[in-house]
């Protein structure tokens, strides 16, 4: 199932630079992510299974559409990733939800 990130990645990082981009973040290209800096914060945005995600950075941002954000979230906690992550859900409308590992308990199993 991860594979059907890889295919539409483009449009969900087009996406994923305009939502950083309004929320104040500055938005750069590094390699197939995107980089996203704020203040002291730099998060690595990405559509990458987090398999084959590089292991930089203190904070990562998985986007995927809504509908395999919780699975997406549920193999992150079972991987126990070395940084801090959340999983940004797009859907069609343009309108995100952004889940993260302290919200675990209202994922369906």
């Amino acid at each position: 199932m991860l594979s059907q990130m890889g295919s539409i990645s483009t449009t969900l990082l087009d996406e994923a630079q305009s939502i950083f981009s309004d929320l104040g973040y500055t938005v750069s290209a590094a390699g197939a992510e995107l980089r996203a800096e704020r203040k002291w914060r730099v998060v690595y945005v990405t559509t990458s299974d987090p398999g084959e995600t590089p292991d930089r950075g203190d904070l990562r941002c998985f986007v995927t559409r809504e509908d395999r954000a919780a699975s997406l979230c549920e193999e992150l906690l079972t991987r126990a990733p070395e940084y801090d992550w959340a999983v940004m859900g797009l859907t069609d409308s343009g309108a995100y939800q952004v889940h993260h590992p302290s919200m675990s308990e209202g994922f369906p199993t």
